[in-house]
């Protein structure tokens, strides 16, 4: 059994199955894109401010989460190869409703959507995975230093593809990688990464509250999710030309 689930004082707190936590991330993540396509460019003094500011508390605990369930796929999955396959051809099929929703426009380049970071950091952590076989009966611990060239070579390749969170994104789930069994130190150290994101920490929190179980859920509607209602706010802010 994963050592994530057999400490005593965490199981108590390990409520959440996979399915609770990926459709919080689902919530949180569409209250956050309603805020910035809807409310945050309309945005007024008064309670359209103070409905913007818990909107955006809200919205982020999806990263978080999103993060921690690629690594916490690439270990379960029975098929690495489909896994990146299936991101990287939902983050194309996501591309133009992300503009339309970000940006108002059909499809621009200066910044892509969220699923080329996560493809980005499952590709980093399975050639890591692949390092750490190979030579960690050698060198034992020190095998984390192969990480160092790999992890310079994805920052200029995650600054080229500029997805949403862009390095951010392949140092969360690095961590989570790294601290794999550890739920607390992979939640306070991935936290450290963003940093910057100060309300993110709630969703890094509710990593914790893991237990290990997949629960009942759609996958249709898990990868359906995203470009979906992407378009929809952004075919609003065509409409009501926001």
């Amino acid at each position: 059994m994963n050592k994530r689930f057999t400490n005593e004082k965490l199981m108590k707190f390990q409520i959440l199955n996979g399915a609770q936590l990926k459709y919080i991330a689902f919530g949180s993540m569409l209250i956050d894109h309603i805020n910035k396509a809807l409310i945050w460019p309309n945005i007024e003094v008064g309670y359209s401010s103070i409905l913007s500011s818990i909107f955006d508390v809200i919205g982020r605990i999806a990263f978080s989460l999103f993060s921690f369930f690629i690594v916490e796929g690439f270990f379960r999955t029975r098929s690495k190869k489909k896994y990146f396959l299936n991101l990287l051809i939902f983050a194309l099929i996501s591309e133009i409703p992300y503009d339309m929703f970000s940006s108002k426009v059909i499809l621009e380049f200066r910044l892509n959507n969220v699923l080329f970071s996560l493809a980005l950091s499952l590709i980093t952590i399975w050639i890591l995975d692949e390092f750490r076989k190979r030579y960690e009966d050698k060198l034992g611990k020190f095998w984390i230093i192969i990480s160092v060239p790999l992890l310079i070579i994805m920052f200029f390749v995650s600054t080229f593809v500029s997805g949403d969170y862009d390095f951010h994104a392949i140092m969360t789930a690095f961590v989570f990688y790294i601290f794999y069994e550890k739920p607390v130190a992979s939640a306070i150290c991935a936290y450290l990464t963003i940093v910057k994101e100060v309300w993110s920490i709630l969703g890094f929190g509710l990593t914790v509250m893991y237990n290990g179980k997949k629960g009942k859920q759609n996958k249709i509607f898990n990868y359906l999710f995203y470009p979906v209602h992407l378009l929809i706010l952004g075919l609003l802010r065509f409409y009501f030309n926001i």
